[in-house]
């Protein structure tokens, strides 16, 4: 009895109870289908983070006013952070690592044109903004390279509050009327859309110069540095940190590089697929707990026929190998199956449900099925060898 007639007794074998085969390949298919249905959505909705994350750059570096980490010093006393300015943003451009720099604010304020007013988001950038974010204008131009520290009073127009406010006329060269300032349009903005729920198109650029009259203050809320491509992320860092340093007396700021940021966040997404995948694997673990009881029954069946093989000289190791192989292509044939249904289901959610992010990660797939066939073959161990260690005489006498 070679290989070949192993694996096609073992097929007639399958092929004799359809009802059982069919009970136990639909419990793999349906943990296969799990996992590659969830790891899907869950790799889905990590490509989909990170892109959110991605689509400005990857070489860009916050700084923020305040340092987040906290040293030895007394319980009373006082300490205030000196705010960051444009002239801070001025200062770290003169760093060999980097390309551009901002120094941004954000508000919130009326805008007003003719007849019409409309509340919306209003920033302060400086001309570098559009450049170090990669933001595309559609018609006129960004802000210019005015004198940083007294700028024109220009103003740029996020897609969505132009049509608001200008309908399908040409906004270029209009007045508009942001809180108690007047500004002249010279550019509107392609369109961004929402971006982890803020609205880049419901948005007015105004100089951050401007933007400190209009809300009143005295510094920027964050400085932008746009580092060279291939520069050294830590270099980068510590120079900044020299320049700001010089500036201030003291290290009262706080640095955050996206690089280290979407580390981070691909690091827990990666776990949260792992999970998420886990979760499926519990559904093929029931599948798997099935097999082996269904296994153990067809033993207990075919007590008359394991004794027949035995007496026509079959030895021990090709019965265990014949339930092993009937497990193993049972298995198989339910994670093949569970592989085209979790893909179908996948792609239909994709087709249809456009803001579902799903993604199928091949990786995983393979891994499911090739998990499948291990389950296969640990769920017929204990019965082969159950039906291995059968007394030929005992098994015929069964008959």
């Amino acid at each position: 009895m070679n290989t070949l007639d192993t694996l096609r007794f073992a097929m007639g074998s399958l092929n004799s109870h359809r009802l059982r085969t069919l009970l136990s390949a639909s419990g793999i298919a349906i943990g296969i289908a799990a996992v590659i249905l969830l790891t899907s959505i869950g790799e889905g909705i990590q490509r989909f983070v990170l892109s959110e994350f991605t689509q400005f750059g990857t070489n860009i570096i916050s700084i923020n006013p305040g340092k987040i980490s906290t040293h030895g010093a007394s319980v009373g006393a006082i300490s205030s952070s000196r705010p960051l300015t444009i002239e801070d943003a001025i200062a770290l451009k003169s760093s060999r690592y980097v390309q551009y720099t901002n120094a941004g604010l954000m508000g919130n304020a009326e805008v007003r044109v003719g007849g019409l007013s409309r509340r919306v988001s209003v920033l302060g950038e400086g001309p570098d903004f559009a450049r170090a974010f990669n933001m595309k204008v559609s018609i006129g131009q960004f802000l210019p390279a005015d004198d940083l520290s007294n700028p024109r009073a220009f103003a740029v127009l996020g897609s969505k509050t132009r049509t608001e406010l200008f309908g399908s006329k040409n906004p270029l060269g209009s007045s508009i009327q942001v809180g108690s300032s007047r500004f002249r349009v010279i550019g509107v903005m392609a369109s961004k859309g929402q971006v982890l729920g803020f609205d880049l198109d419901d948005t007015v650029y105004i100089p951050t110069a401007r933007a400190l009259e209009l809300f009143n203050r005295t510094g920027v809320m964050e400085i932008q540095i746009a580092y060279l491509p291939g520069a050294p992320l830590d270099a980068v860092v510590q120079e900044a940190k020299r320049i700001l340093i010089a500036r201030h007396g003291r290290e009262d700021f706080t640095l955050r590089p996206q690089q280290q940021m979407l580390d981070t966040l691909s690091t827990v997404l990666d776990v949260l697929t792992f999970a998420v995948a886990a979760l499926g694997g519990v559904s093929l673990m029931v599948g798997a707990v099935g097999m082996v009881t269904l296994m153990h029954i067809a033993v207990a069946e075919r007590v008359s026929e394991i004794g027949l093989l035995t007496a026509l000289g079959a030895t021990r190791a090709r019965i265990r190998i014949l339930f092993l192989m009937e497990s193993t292509v049972l298995s198989t044939l339910g994670g093949l199956v569970g592989l085209v249904v979790g893909t179908s289901i996948a792609w239909i959610l994709k087709t249809l449900v456009s803001g579902l992010p799903v993604s199928i990660p091949w990786d995983y797939v393979m891994g499911a099925l090739a998990l499948s066939v291990v389950v296969g073959l640990s769920a017929g161990v204990v019965p082969a060898m159950r039906a291995a260690r059968m007394d030929p005489v005992e098994a015929l006498r069964n008959e």
